[in-house]
């Protein structure tokens, strides 16, 4: 039992605290409990369709809000995320979805050696460091 003002307000701040650091995480938007990243390193929009119908029935198999889909492009297959793509509309529709879109620095790089210039990306795309 605690006999002193010292030991029973020290208890109390500890039970504030902890019930506080609950409130925090409860408050907090829950995250996906699955997360799937595809690749695609191919410039065959056959290949490049495919890895976006894979990522849509991800989602629609386990609900936007229950996974977390990446689409990392690098060699060839960087033309997926390259401004002007065929399926730049696709591309903004899994975006919306909350699909994420990574496109390899190395390979744009590598890319504006030979175009003289680094390649205009598609705007849902975000540059990472390595495919």
């Amino acid at each position: 039992m605690l006999k002193s003002p010292k030991g029973l307000l020290g208890l109390v701040v500890a039970v504030a605290l902890t019930l506080g650091s609950f409130m925090a995480q409860a408050a907090e938007p829950s995250l996906a409990s699955t997360k799937i990243v595809l690749q695609i390193s191919d410039p065959n929009p056959f290949k490049q369709t495919l890895v976006l119908n894979v990522a849509s029935n991800i989602i629609k198999h386990y609900g936007e809000d229950d996974v977390k889909v990446e689409i990392v492009a690098f060699g060839p297959g960087l033309r997926l995320l390259m401004k002007g793509n065929v399926n730049t509309g696709r591309i903004g529709g899994l975006a919306s979805k909350g699909v994420t879109f990574s496109a390899c620095a190395n390979t744009q790089k590598a890319m504006s050696k030979k175009l003289g210039h680094m390649p205009e990306m598609n705007s849902n795309a975000v540059t990472v460091g390595a495919g």
